[in-house]
């Protein structure tokens, strides 16, 4: 087998080795291996630009596009630098009901849901879910339909005074998959790449 091979078995192994790991450790995590689950999945990141009422705010976003990312999100995360998120990006339109929940999550998150344009159409503030039981945590539902979910430090919203109506422009956004009637990208920026 090649090294490109082996490679690519590695890499479709990571998210279930975590899983184990979570098993084996029955949910708990320690100051050990709390680095280990930030390493277990790579996530490209894009610049991006939050506009507010107030203030223009630069943002460095992981991008969680695959179906792999989405699950994973920001679980097992310890902290997360005040001007960085994740931002989830679908090929098509999420339905109200679609919501996020925070099983696994360490730390807790606000979480705007964006239409098509990358306007923000819901603000949810969502707290980290005790239990070891994914049942056991509450859904956070938007009650609007959205095609981008941007997950951020609790209270950074409205910190900067960001809310329904405000706007996201991402630079390096990868392409949607295209053939989908609601796959129009958010609005890139040159300048949102600085």
């Amino acid at each position: 087998m090649s090294n490109t091979g082996k490679r690519r078995i590695l890499c479709n192994l990571r998210p279930l080795l975590a899983a184990l790991v979570a098993a084996c450790s029955g949910g708990e995590t320690s100051a050990e291996d709390a680095g280990t689950y930030e390493n277990v999945m790579a996530f490209d990141t894009a610049r991006a630009r939050l506009a507010g009422p107030r203030d223009t705010l630069r943002l460095v976003l992981e991008l969680a596009v695959s179906a792999e990312q989405k699950s994973m999100g920001l679980m097992e995360r310890r902290q997360l630098a005040d001007s960085a998120g994740m931002l989830f990006v679908y090929d098509s339109l999420q339905p109200a009901d679609a919501g996020f929940w925070m099983y696994r999550t360490r730390i807790p998150l606000d979480i705007a849901f964006l239409d098509s344009a990358g306007v923000i159409r819901a603000v949810r503030s969502m707290t980290p879910c005790p239990t070891t039981i994914a049942q056991g945590c509450p859904t956070y539902a938007p009650g609007v339909p959205y095609r981008y979910a941007l997950e951020m430090n609790a209270g950074f919203f409205n910190r900067h005074g960001v809310g329904i109506g405000s706007a996201l422009v991402v630079g390096d956004l990868p392409e949607p998959i295209a053939g989908s009637a609601a796959t129009a990208p958010l609005p890139k920026s040159e300048d949102a790449r600085r």
